[in-house]
């Protein structure tokens, strides 16, 4: 057993809720909105998707650690949690290709975590509370102390965080020679979307958050434009929104993410809030209502976009609702070659249920 395991650290929540455990990875602390996760697996594409930038992820599952940490399962270049809450913290893993330990991962690139903590009943006060700030600590156990700290870190709403996770410099993915060719708006976009692109035959470029439609457009000459997933209040991103609006301005075959969602209903006049306990786990139901299809779905969301304005709108038609708590999951721009969804139609929570997403996308471009 590593000996970071047996220091105490402790987990004070926004309301003043204390959570006593021991330390895992880094000695530190670390501040951030607290959050959870219900996936069994993937927790090293948990923590290294880009959209829980900011967030300190409770893990739901027992075990976290226990298959090792491997490269290739990687969604971004580094850890973009801000801390790790979990039960069983597994130094010692099963798995033989695995390169190295959660410890050995998360003191290389700085996390703090905090383990054998009781998850059901920190989720069940979560979710009864609602989402909130919280900060980890296992070198001030002072709770005063910790407190005075916590008050300082930024609520998540209104929160501008795309342009920190995006990249800096353009870059691209696949064949230069593939039939079609995609410009990504890069918000915090994880790498198995541009690999499901990349099996499609489309050669992506990915651009910064903050480049413009006539730079993408002059630069690349795309047949399409995708706009990712990411972290953040939509509602705080108005030049993506310019962006979005110029693409369908332009009727140009748009496809949009999770974030990409929000961001395509704001730039037809629908609202987006903050909800009080997010969508994030791999088991959500989700029904196309066009075709009468279900699909068990993965998703990674704090925010949504507002039910009621999306079916008061004369410009969107709804594709997908959630059959959780009716939550709109997907919509179409009428009139023009664009639509989103508010889940992952990349990630793989068992089944491909959702693939044929990229597939729509790709008939958009072909017509």
């Amino acid at each position: 057993m590593n000996h970071f395991t047996q220091l105490p650290a402790v987990l004070l929540l926004e309301d003043g809720t204390v959570f006593h455990g021991k330390a895992a990875g880094k000695i530190g602390t670390t501040a951030g909105e607290i959050c959870f996760n219900t996936g069994m697996t993937g927790y090293q594409e948990i923590f290294t998707d880009p959209s829980y930038f900011g967030q300190i992820m409770v893990a739901t599952n027992a075990h976290i650690g226990n298959y090792g940490i491997t490269k290739e399962e990687e969604e971004s270049v580094q850890i973009q949690i801000a801390g790790l809450v979990c039960k069983n913290y597994n130094i010692a893993y099963s798995r033989k290709k695995a390169d190295e330990s959660i410890q050995d991962y998360f003191q290389e690139q700085n996390i703090v975590g905090i383990s054998d903590v009781d998850t059901r009943q920190l989720v069940r006060h979560i979710r009864d509370k609602g989402a909130m700030n919280a900060i980890i600590s296992s070198e001030i156990l002072d709770i005063n102390e910790l407190k005075a700290q916590l008050d300082k870190v930024p609520s998540m709403d209104g929160l501008e965080l795309s342009s920190q996770v995006s990249t800096k410099e353009t870059y691209t993915f696949g064949e230069e020679n593939a039939p079609y060719r995609v410009a990504v708006l890069d918000l915090g976009v994880k790498k198995n979307i541009l690999r499901n692109f990349d099996n499609r035959e489309i050669y992506a470029k990915v651009y910064p958050a903050k480049t413009t439609f006539e730079e993408m457009e002059k630069d690349f000459a795309p047949n399409g434009y995708f706009i990712s997933n990411g972290p953040g209040d939509p509602a705080a991103m108005p030049y993506a929104v310019d962006t979005v609006k110029e693409i369908l301005a332009a009727d140009k075959p748009m496809f949009g993410i999770c974030l990409g969602h929000q961001l395509l209903a704001l730039a037809n006049g629908i609202p987006t809030k903050k909800m009080f306990n997010g969508h994030r786990g791999l088991n959500h139901p989700v029904k196309n209502i066009i075709i009468n299809h279900c699909e068990v779905t993965s998703q990674n969301h704090g925010f949504g976009v507002v039910p009621e304005a999306v079916r008061a709108s004369d410009k969107v038609e709804i594709t997908h609702v959630n059959l959780n708590d009716q939550s709109i999951e997907g919509i179409r721009v009428k009139d023009k070659k664009a639509f989103s969804v508010q889940y992952h139609p990349e990630s793989s929570p068992g089944p491909h249920d959702s693939r044929y997403l990229f597939d729509d996308f790709i008939n958009l471009m072909k017509k």
